[in-house]
C-alpha cells in the first residue's frame, strides 16, 4: 500500500485529498476516508492536499497509526 490514511482524518473529511487524486482511489468509509492500496499508484499528491497531516507512505506510518494500515486493507477486503 503506497500511502495510509490515518486517524487524524477521524471525523474530519476535508476533501480536498480526493480532489487531488489522480486515479480516485481515496473513499468514503464512514467516519474517515481510506486510500485503496491497489488502486493507489503512489503519487503523493494528496499528501500536502491533507490539511490534517493524516496521510503518509506506508512505510512512513508513525508508530501509534500502524492499526490504520490493516485498517485500509480490511475495509477493501484485501
Amino acid at each position: 500500500m503506497p500511502h495510509v490514511i490515518t486517524s487524524p482524518c477521524i471525523d474530519v473529511k476535508d476533501q480536498s485529498c480526493t480532489e487531488v487524486c489522480p486515479v480516485e482511489c481515496i473513499y468514503d468509509a464512514g467516519e474517515m476516508f481510506l486510500i485503496h492500496p491497489d488502486e493507489c499508484i503512489d503519487c503523493g499528491a494528496c499528501v500536502p492536499a491533507c490539511p490534517v497531516a493524516a496521510i503518509y507512505p506506508e512505510e512512513d506510518t508513525p508508530q501509534d497509526q500502524l492499526p490504520f494500515i490493516a485498517k485500509n486493507r480490511e475495509f477493501f477486503g484485501l
